[in-house]
């Protein structure tokens, strides 16, 4: 599976430019035409890694940096900018991101410093793979397998919430602290959310579904 880039820039041709070159060199991106898009789209369906224009409208990358990463805390993260100086790096640093990529950089130093974030995307833990009943989840092809059925494909978000599950079998999680941890504190849709994700994912288990216990007003558990 591609690694996902969540790239946000409010120059068109810049934005467009880049997320050329980083398909063309085997990446799956997706833009962002300014902080707030960002923060939304990173929300919905969490990037392996994170490019951030640094002086955008509707919210700037310091600040969306700051949003990203009250949410997924181990994401890599990348400024691109125009700015120079000392002190827009320290703000950048201390917002929570892992580096800076001029907008006047090559080709070859932008993706090299993709690379470097896509190498701690893939030596981080959760891209270990973990068992889930009879299937075995690969976090890093985006899919779960069985011996005897064709492979699965899963969402980030699917990936994460079974991994929260497997790793704490037969705790039983409630609807609000499940939709703080996936979908945000701030989040502002239906609670329905976490109810079709929780019948999308049984769906995909298929005679393993059982596994996904949803105990009626209380909450949602891992049955080992």
């Amino acid at each position: 599976m591609k690694l996902s880039i969540l790239l946000a820039d409010d120059e068109k041709s810049v934005r467009e430019a880049m997320a050329a070159e980083l398909s063309q060199a085997g990446y799956e991106v997706r833009e962002a035409r300014n902080g707030e898009e960002a923060v939304s789209s990173a929300r919905e369906n969490p990037p392996d890694i994170v490019i951030l224009d640094v002086m955008m409208p509707a919210m700037n990358g310091i600040e969306a940096c700051r949003e990203i990463r009250s949410r997924i805390d181990d994401v890599p993260v990348l400024f691109l900018t125009a700015l120079e100086g000392d002190e827009n790096e320290i703000q950048g640093l201390e917002a929570g991101a892992d580096g800076y990529i001029p907008k006047t950089a090559s080709r070859e130093i932008i993706l090299a410093r993709v690379a470097s974030a896509a190498r701690r995307v893939a030596a981080n833990p959760r891209a270990a793979e973990f068992d889930f009943g009879k299937w075995r989840v690969d976090p890093l092809c985006g899919r779960m397998k069985r011996e005897g059925r064709k492979d699965v494909l899963l969402s980030t978000r699917e990936i994460e919430m079974m991994r929260l599950f497997a790793s704490h079998p037969s705790e039983l999680f409630s609807k609000e602290e499940l939709l703080k941890r996936f979908w945000g504190a701030d989040f502002d849709g239906q609670e329905s959310a976490l109810g079709q994700a929780v019948s999308r994912l049984r769906a995909k288990l298929g005679d393993e579904a059982w596994h996904v216990d949803t105990v009626y007003g209380t909450g949602t558990r891992f049955v080992p």
